[in-house]
């Protein structure tokens, strides 16, 4: 049994959300605000978080920085509809994903599913006898021991970057679609927002350099194989 952190000030959509995911199998733990989410946090680490983005206290953006700093457990933020600019900010902060409000209690089951199967350890790649570790300029990816290195030195990617990068790695040269990244890397098998890509991608970027993974505007992203 998986043990969730559900934070969430609101009275009603915390017990409500609280017992749709018990009867979908999570143990679930509640707080009412991010200081006292924070917490339950580091009494016991959970399996997902799943925050509010307007808490009082510690709002959802702090307190998922803080969770990231802290540990690699995937986190989903919940936002209103009306608050894009905090989704973003939440992304950036280090969350894996969002819902909106209002939200039925078996979509957000069937996404904490998807994190939950997202944060298991990538399994290596089928390698051939002569097949070693693949270079994109001076950066240096192995699907064996899945380490990465940009100049001889090993970077610390998160889950998601790591198969993020794994699914350039695969394709080098091809457009992939943020649909198709949604789909393999989140694992939906429906429509969700790609600024959750977008967000990921440059902090990706941001490790691995900005050149290495090129935007394709109006169809997706592409490793580049050669220096720009």
């Amino acid at each position: 049994m998986h043990d969730v952190l559900l934070v969430e000030d609101d009275d009603m959509i915390r017990e409500a959300t609280r017992l749709t995911l018990e009867s979908s199998g999570y143990a679930v733990r509640t707080a009412a605000d991010g200081t006292a989410g924070l917490a339950l946090f580091r009494e016991r680490t959970p399996d997902v978080a799943v925050l509010d983005i307007m808490l009082p206290g510690l709002n959802g953006v702090s307190l998922a920085g803080r969770i990231r700093e802290e540990s690699g457990v995937p986190v989903l933020l919940i936002s209103a509809r009306n608050d894009p600019v905090d989704v973003v900010m939440g992304l950036e902060a280090g969350a894996d994903d969002y819902v909106t409000k209002p939200f039925d209690g078996m979509v957000l089951a069937a996404r904490i599913r998807a994190l939950l199967r997202r944060a298991a350890p990538a399994a290596p790649t089928e390698q051939g006898p002569d097949t070693g570790p693949l270079a994109f300029g001076n950066l240096t990816f192995d699907p064996v021991t899945l380490e990465v290195r940009r100049d001889g030195e090993v970077l610390a990617l998160t889950t998601t970057e790591l198969k993020l990068l794994r699914e350039f790695a695969a394709a080098p040269g091809m457009v992939l679609t943020r649909d198709l990244l949604l789909e393999r890397v989140w694992d939906y098998a429906w429509s969700g927002d790609t600024r959750v890509v977008d967000v990921h991608i440059r902090r990706l970027r941001a490790k691995i350099g900005c050149d290495c993974v090129e935007t394709v505007r109006g169809f997706g992203y592409k490793l580049r194989t050669q220096g720009p």
